[in-house]
């Protein structure tokens, strides 16, 4: 269901629960599956749940891909209110006085980007004159990793009204120290995306993309912005090329940034024949024969706090290659779920190498193992923990 009112929650059995961000139809980069996942989750849970969304969410000059909508249905079984305008102070207070009148006990809202620290921080300061909602903030991260004039101050405006934090890293953990020092924070890893279906066999997966069923293939996935570092991977396969041919690397995702830096590299480098090449956006129905046509996930990130893609790894059971920065390396024990390079190419190759001479079922087990520690419940849980005290 998606309504731009919102009658009141109805139902004594749990909490009143408000998540203050980006869902269906917007794409949201993860943030909107993220949020209708958790969504399902506090349902599961017995709680009365409501998505408070956009109706703007950035203006087209300030959006890096082709679309923020996606095609995929409407969820049904989610009350979704698209009616935030992100650049409209009068909207702002209109939707924090409406969430005001609904009087939730726990609002949970996400925070990306200092560019929503304006909007978000005045909604929130409208719903806390309630003076009976608690509000949790999903911090996914504090210090963006393209930093812009004013970041700083819409970050500090938006902290003041959080009642607490979590975040999914200890790196973000550690950021909120220069903003919220005496505000409550926990860490607790992100959650499997395990929404986008089950496993499915790896030659099914290849037939399904057009891959030759024989290659070794490596995997980047998500959207393609430059401190995730595509142009350092780039390289690596350019090292990889005389001696490792066969090892084939499938770029999966939309540019977020300038193509024409990246198609220069390729016809630069003579790597053209090594890549497949599907950047385009990826269908939530899509997600699965992608993870599950690759041997290994490569993240060869400049910096990070944590990653969907990491999540996403774990739920298909797939080894991964992470750069030493920021929270990869914690979500990534080295030589058990994956392998961990430095940030340049000549390491990510020798992994890439390293990977393919041990096999990816020495990887399988670990993953399997490590995989159990991020439940939904785990991460409600850890919410509701916070608000509690």
């Amino acid at each position: 269901m998606n309504s731009n009112t919102s009658p009141p929650i109805q139902g004594p059995a749990g909490k009143k629960i408000i998540i203050l961000g980006s869902a269906h139809p917007l794409r949201g980069g993860g943030i909107a599956t993220f949020n209708e996942r958790l969504a399902r989750e506090c349902k599961q849970q017995g709680h009365d749940v409501q998505i408070f969304s956009f109706s703007l969410q950035y203006p087209s000059f300030l959006f890096p891909g082709s679309s923020q909508f996606t095609t995929d249905p409407a969820p049904a079984d989610l009350i979704i209110h698209s009616c935030i305008n992100s650049i409209n102070p009068f909207n702002w207070l209109k939707v924090g006085n409406q969430i005001k009148n609904i009087q939730p006990d726990l609002v949970i809202v996400r925070y990306w980007l200092p560019f929503m620290g304006a909007c978000l921080g005045t909604i929130l300061r409208r719903i806390k004159k309630n003076n009976s909602t608690r509000v949790v903030c999903i911090a996914d991260n504090i210090i963006p990793h393209e930093p812009k004039p004013g970041d700083t101050l819409l970050t500090k405006y938006f902290v003041q009204p959080v009642d607490a934090f979590i975040t999914m890293s200890e790196k973000v953990k550690s950021d909120l120290l220069q903003f919220a020092p005496n505000k409550k924070t926990v860490f607790t890893p992100h959650p499997l995306y395990d929404n986008f279906g089950e496993k499915v066999n790896k030659d099914l997966a290849r037939a399904h993309l057009k891959i030759e069923p024989d290659a070794k293939i490596i995997l980047f996935f998500g959207f393609i912005r430059k401190y995730k570092g595509l142009d350092i991977l780039l390289d690596a396969m350019k090292i990889l090329q005389p001696n490792f041919p066969t090892i084939k690397l499938l770029i999966a995702g939309e540019f977020y940034g300038d193509q024409k830096n990246y198609d220069e590299q390729i016809e630069r480098l003579s790597i053209g024949d090594q890549l497949i090449l599907h950047t385009h956006f990826i269908a939530d129905s899509e997600v699965k024969y992608y993870l599950c046509a690759a041997d290994v996930v490569v993240q060869p990130y400049r910096s990070a706090t944590q990653s969907g893609v990491t999540p996403l790894a774990y739920h298909f059971e797939k080894p991964m290659i992470v750069t030493n920065v920021g929270g990869l390396p914690a979500l990534v024990p080295d030589n058990k779920v994956g392998l961990v390079a430095e940030p340049n190419a000549a390491s990510i190759a020798e992994k890439i190498i390293q990977f393919f001479k041990n096999g990816e079922q020495q990887f399988l087990p670990y993953l399997v193992e490590e995989k159990k520690k991020y439940s939904w419940s785990k991460f409600v849980d850890a919410i509701l923990s916070i608000d509690s005290k």
